[in-house]
This record gives C-alpha cells, structure tokens and sequence, in this order.
C-alpha cells in the first residue's frame, strides 16, 4: 500500500489529547490493535479486527495514504501509534519506522544465530532493510538480486556475497558456506517464479524459510511435500507492524544504526505523485525508495 508511511508536522489536536501539541513533528502508524481480543493475546496483531481498520485519512475513505498536505489520524491511532521525532532527524529518515517495524518483526521470528547462514533473497527497499537488520544478528548472509547496483548496496551493508539469480548455483553457494549442508534461514522479499521452490534447494533440513513478499492471494506456490516434511523445514510468512516493537524500530531509525536514507533514491513534489507511482511500479536500476513531499510543489 502506497503512502501509509508518514511523518510530518502535527497541525491540530483534538479535544483531550495532552501528549502531542500544534507544531510536533511525528511519524504515524496506520494500524494499531485493539490489545485485548483473541489475536491480540495471541501478539498475531496484524490479524486484530481493529488493526484491519485503517486509521489514517486525507478527507476520503481511511485508506493509509499520506499523500496529501494535510491528514486525520483516528483516535485510536492517536492513542498508541504515533511517535515523535527527535530534533535533528529529517522526515525522510522517520517515514522509515514503519517499515523497519514489519522487517524487524520477521526478523525476530527467524530469529538468525550468529553461527548460521542466512539468505535474503531481493534487494529492493524491504529486502535491504532485512539485510541490514539480519547484520545485527551476526550470521553471515548471502543476497540475491537482479540489479548490479542494488546488490552493491547490500555488499556495504552487510552481505558475505550478493548474487544475481540468474546467473548463479544458489544451492552451490549456500552449500560452500555450510559444509555443503544449506542455508539455515531464508528471507524471501522479492515476488518471482520459482523463487520459494529456489529458497528450499538453497536450505538444509530444518531451515525456516520466511515469507514477507508473497502478499497477493493470486499467487500460488508450488513446493514438495517431502521436502518440507520429511525435510522438516519451517515454512512461514510475517506480516506489517508489531507495536510491541514500534519504540525499538523508532530507535533504530532515530538513531541512524540503520542508514536507511541511503535508500532515498526520489524525492518528488505532490504533483508529480504520477510519476512516482509509475517508478514504483516498474523500477529500475536507480530507484529504490520513493518519497512524496506533499508540501512541494513543482509550480
């Protein structure tokens, strides 16, 4: 969903609230749980009814969008989604805390050791930000993309080796890194044929194979049932925010541990959103992360 990740200057409160004022500058989450239902007590809070409800509008339909000069946030996304920014720290480095949340939430589901092998397989946006955090675990990593310039980024931020994979024996290179066993953990963020059926060859028997792109109920996947249970691999999806991890992902980014503006490749006025949509859509060697400034205007 484009748009939902948000920060800007807070314009108007609504009656009773005392925690944020006229002129903070914050960042927004579009989706809170409610904390008390089934999901919720199970921490599966993307599964909330209430977090299913988008809480954040620019005058329609709430639909997460931040596309705009000016936005509501609802009353329950006032309440426990909201986060000020730290004097200092642009707007373009604090739209990054909701997507570090839904990385790092994925991460700590995995969980990678320090003695295992780890693949991230795309390195677009999401997929650099999980090759950053997955440093911070201290397991080797391999990458994989089809961009050159892309899989240089993952080398500086933390990658063994990147790889394109259409020109590569994944399987081989993982099993070089492991006394020929596999991968340990595979984090699939890229959406390709093949690529899920390439992450199980790639592992060892009892790998976790993790989901996070795999988002559209069109897709469909293929695997051997043998080589998921008499390989007694774990095959699992993550995804969007967890809010018990919303004040850490604040931290990493307010901090700059992750250097994630170096992700920044657009910044664009609001009224050409058009063209920003369309790199999106279809990116290229020199596009990565594509932010709209709503209070630029070309004219």
């Amino acid at each position: 969903m484009y748009g939902h990740e948000t920060a800007g200057v807070v314009a108007a409160v609504g009656a009773g609230v005392t925690k944020y004022a006229v002129g903070d500058r914050v960042i927004v989450f579009h989706h809170i749980p409610c904390g008390e239902c089934f999901y919720c007590g199970k921490r599966l809070y993307a599964q909330c009814a209430v977090y299913k409800r988008v809480g954040v509008t620019a005058g329609f339909e709430p639909a997460g969008g931040g596309f705009s000069q000016y936005v509501r946030v609802m009353d329950w996304i006032v309440r426990r989604g909201v986060e000020k920014i730290p004097a200092g720290v642009s707007f373009d480095r604090a739209c990054f805390v909701e997507p570090v949340n839904t990385c790092l939430k994925a991460v700590e589901m995995a969980a990678p050791k320090p003695d295992e092998v780890a693949l991230v397989l795309g390195q677009g946006p999401i997929g650099l930000l999980f090759t950053m955090l997955v440093r911070r675990t201290g397991a080797r990593m391999l990458t994989t993309d089809t961009w050159e310039s892309r899989r240089a980024l993952s080398m500086r931020f933390g990658a063994h080796a990147s790889f394109d994979p259409r020109h590569v024996d994944l399987t081989r290179e993982a099993a070089a890194l492991t006394d020929g066993r596999g991968a340990d953990v595979v984090f699939i963020c890229a959406s390709a044929p093949g690529i899920i059926e390439q992450a199980v060859r790639a592992t060892r028997p009892g790998s976790r194979i993790l989901l996070f792109a795999q988002t559209s109920h069109k897709e469909r996947i293929e695997v051997s049932g043998a080589d998921i249970c008499v390989g007694e691999r774990m095959l699992f999806g993550a995804y969007s925010a967890d809010v018990d991890l919303q004040a850490e992902s604040a931290r990493l980014v307010f901090s700059g541990e992750l250097p994630v503006e170096e992700l920044v490749s657009h910044r664009l006025p609001l009224d050409a959103i058009r063209d920003g949509i369309d790199l999106a859509l279809h990116p290229d060697g020199k596009s990565l992360k594509i932010i709209v400034q709503p209070q630029r205007t070309t004219k």
